[in-house]
């Protein structure tokens, strides 16, 4: 009886050891799994890890790529000194005084004049055919000389602004006798000159500038900032001396 219960007992230990024992295939399996999880760990936290460096990366680079662009946009929109002293004067069709130009761009006049002569200094290195000149007490952005031929024929259609000989030859007695009442005209050129300053005063080449003392008040006549325009002279110092009219002896 005894030896029954020592069998039946060493038969329960045993099945109990083979119970916590496992197969050879089913623990290979299980350490397999126990891997695969532990390697499945590892991949996950490397692409989460990978994810922010590519995170912060991204957000270097955007910031990188918005700043340039803010820089560009500065970049196109800032605007020079000269570069502003040239759209003035290329935006006006009449000359600016010095004054008047350098309270615009809000420069002292010797700082004006400096900016002028660098834009002077720009177009004649790079050949362009315009320069900043001074004309009738101010500036003014004028083609060179060496392209009046082309534009002559630019302006040849423009009758308004031509003027016959004789209006020429009233207009040359008042531009060099200046105030000058409409009698001495007429003494100088020996025929009536009403008409002819009527039409020189519609173009904007004569005005009255006055009444003279004598009898009579007569008025005054004598050019105009036009007139310094239109013939290119920055003051009526600038007219051709009358020696040099003269035709040379033959």
């Amino acid at each position: 009886m005894t030896e029954e219960r020592q069998e039946q007992s060493n038969a329960e230990h045993q099945t109990s050891n083979a119970e916590n024992v496992l197969p050879e295939e089913k623990q290979t399996e299980q350490a397999r799994e126990d891997a695969d999880s532990t390697c499945t760990v590892e991949v996950e936290e490397d692409l989460l890890d990978s994810e922010t460096e590519l995170g912060d990366e991204a957000e270097e680079v955007s910031a990188c790529v918005e700043g340039d662009a803010e820089i560009d946009l500065y970049e196109e929109q800032e605007a020079t000194i000269e570069s502003v002293v040239e759209a003035v004067l290329f935006a006006s069709d009449e000359p600016l005084s010095e004054a008047r130009l350098a309270g615009i761009v809000d420069l002292s006049a010797k700082q004006m004049r400096q900016h002028i002569e660098t834009l002077n200094e720009k177009y004649r290195a790079g050949g362009n055919a315009f320069r900043i000149e001074q004309i009738a007490g101010g500036y003014q952005m004028l083609t060179l000389s060496q392209y009046n031929h082309w534009l002559r024929k630019l302006h040849r259609a423009r009758s308004d602004s031509k003027l016959s000989p004789a209006a020429l030859e009233t207009l040359a007695i008042i531009a060099y006798k200046q105030p000058v009442i409409r009698a001495d005209i007429e003494a100088i050129r020996g025929v009536a000159a009403g008409e002819m300053i009527r039409g020189l005063m519609y173009k904007g080449l004569v005005k009255i500038v006055g009444r003279a003392e004598v009898l009579g008040r007569p008025m005054l006549y004598g050019t105009t900032r036009k007139f310094l325009e239109v013939f290119g002279l920055n003051s009526l110092k600038d007219l051709p001396k009358i020696e040099e009219l003269k035709k040379p002896p033959s």
